[in-house]
């Protein structure tokens, strides 16, 4: 079932349209500040000059090595498209649960999916997945042991949406080798999912392959200006990792006093047990707050973080309010 976040038009049905707070993703609502561009970034085509220009600076801000490869694309949704055709179609092993658009692409083209809940799960696939830091529970693994399992399997995905929040973990630094492929988000961090930007990083001929599949314009003019912008701003991403530590804990720190239990997350998401999944997302909707709630569990729900203060205002009243 591709259920997502961001899903505003189900919350306007069944509650009426509004002032909505979407907090059913993990896309961060305190968003880099958008600068004036270029009007030739709206007028023209994108340029190579500006394909290769962004690459470099993504190079720059995470640290990839200089041995990998890497290609620009509309968001990681289109990296997660095309990688079932990277390889012939066999056993892909998903570390679950997770984002499902991994497991819906790869079975739609013809792979046999095989669930795992742990990292030794997915040892001998022909392709294995794992998102790091993980959507929804946020558990994360260290370099060293994905690049062990690495070489139990034929390409390792590791999807790294979330991982500008935890630097630390990234497999940037060792992309380029075989038999691994590395995906990173923009719009998640930097709060700008509508320009639709992503990456991926690896080995020269699954770069190649993702490159053609994704053909000669995969990004906007305005998204390959405002993406080196965005990732050379260094000092707003370092405050910014602050800023959404604290707002996790404050959120913590509203849900355990309206009884709920935290169950995982990262920075920019927190997944909780609230006893009634369905219930506490009417709870919250009926403030015009929208969250996630999940078909393989009844009791968990991920909330997003607030930005300006009028939000976490409001979702203190609507926590606060009687269930």
């Amino acid at each position: 079932m591709r259920d997502h976040g961001g899903n505003l038009d189900q919350a306007m049905a069944r509650h009426g349209a509004g002032d909505w707070i979407d907090l059913s993703t993990g896309i961060n609502r305190r968003p880099w500040p958008l600068p004036d561009l270029p009007a030739d970034l709206w007028r023209n085509l994108p340029t190579k000059t500006l394909q290769t220009d962004l690459l470099r600076q993504a190079r720059a801000t995470w640290g990839v090595t200089s041995t990998a490869e890497g290609v620009s694309l509309a968001g990681a949704q289109s990296a997660i498209q095309l990688v079932p055709r990277l390889r012939p179609a066999g056993t892909a092993a998903v570390l679950t649960p997770t984002y499902n658009e991994h497991a819906a692409c790869l079975a739609q083209e013809g792979w046999h999916i095989r669930p795992g809940r742990r990292l030794d799960d997915l040892r001998g696939a022909d392709l294995a997945v794992v998102v790091n830091p993980n959507n929804p529970d946020g558990q994360s693994f260290a370099p060293e042991e994905l690049l062990d399992l690495s070489r139990e399997v034929g390409l390792l995905v590791v999807d790294e949406s979330f991982g500008d929040v935890t630097p630390a973990l990234s497999l940037l630094p060792h992309a380029g080798g075989p038999g691994l492929l590395v995906l990173r988000s923009f719009g998640k961090f930097y709060g700008l999912a509508g320009l639709r930007l992503g990456f991926a990083f690896g080995a020269a001929a699954e770069i190649a392959a993702l490159a053609q599949g994704a053909g000669p314009w995969p990004v906007s003019g305005p998204a390959l200006g405002i993406g080196i912008r965005a990732l050379a701003d260094h000092g707003w991403a370092t405050a910014m990792r602050r800023q959404l530590a604290a707002d996790a804990a404050r959120a913590d720190t509203l849900a355990i006093t309206a009884g709920w239990r935290l169950a995982g997350g990262c920075a920019l998401f927190r997944l909780y047990d609230t006893g009634d999944a369905a219930a506490a997302q009417d709870r919250l909707a009926r403030h015009h707050i929208w969250s996630r709630i999940f078909p393989w569990s009844d009791t968990f729900l991920r909330l997003g973080l607030p930005g300006p203060e009028p939000e976490w205002q409001r979702l203190q009243e609507a926590l606060q309010a009687p269930a």
